[in-house]
């Protein structure tokens, strides 16, 4: 690979991060992974660990987000739901490879209201309702008709209200984040870091070494 020129290295020299608010920088960077990506744009990897420190890592889908947090929703019966209710701090990394961008978001959780909960999983289409209500999610399961048959099950007894009430165990979670960190590529993988943390005094930012 050819070394970069002194012209190139005069505009990599610049952080096309800014140094302001991280908040602010992620509304700018998901509306345009909105715009642009061909899949998912709300797709994020959460990671949890158990209190004595073993990690598990899947995709979840960004529901909502402000000065509060990150929000999504799941099955708080679920592998990574007793994971949370066992040590209520995560990380999100939100990764747009159409914008050869990515998130890294760290922070502490707290679990949404019922009411919160309640209008969420009732503004879902009806079958995933449905589909929600009859899993066990992340348990065994002996056969793939037994929750199909759950599914029907449900879907009748519900068809005429239109909806399903939400399971007890069926909630959502906001990440506080104390800490965001923002990546873009450059050229000759040169590429830019900020790391923002947040103390007592509000944000403070720091550029890593790529």
């Amino acid at each position: 690979m050819p070394e970069p020129t002194s012209e190139e290295l005069a505009r990599l020299d610049e952080s096309e991060i800014p140094s302001s608010d991280p908040l602010a920088i992620f509304d700018a960077w998901f509306a345009e992974a909105r715009a642009a990506e061909p899949g998912d744009a709300n797709a994020m990897a959460l990671a949890t660990a158990t209190p004595d420190g073993a990690p598990s890592v899947r995709m979840v889908l960004l529901k909502g987000h402000g000065p509060d947090g990150f929000t999504f929703y799941t099955n708080a019966q679920s592998r990574k739901g007793e994971e949370i209710r066992a040590n209520m701090q995560a990380a999100l990394l939100f990764h747009w490879k159409s914008l050869r961008r990515q998130i890294r978001i760290e922070g502490t959780l707290v679990e949404v209201s019922s009411e919160e909960a309640d209008a969420y999983f009732h503004s879902r289409p009806f079958v995933s309702q449905v589909g929600s209500a009859a899993s066990d999610q992340s348990h065994p399961l002996d056969h793939r008709s037994t929750y199909l048959r759950r599914v029907e099950q449900i879907e009748e007894a519900c068809k005429n209200a239109g909806e399903v009430p939400r399971p007890p165990h069926w909630t959502g979670y906001t990440l506080m984040p104390r800490a965001i960190e923002f990546w873009r590529d450059r050229a000759n993988r040169l590429h830019d870091r900020r790391r923002f943390t947040r103390d007592a005094d509000g944000w403070q930012d720091t550029l890593l070494y790529p």
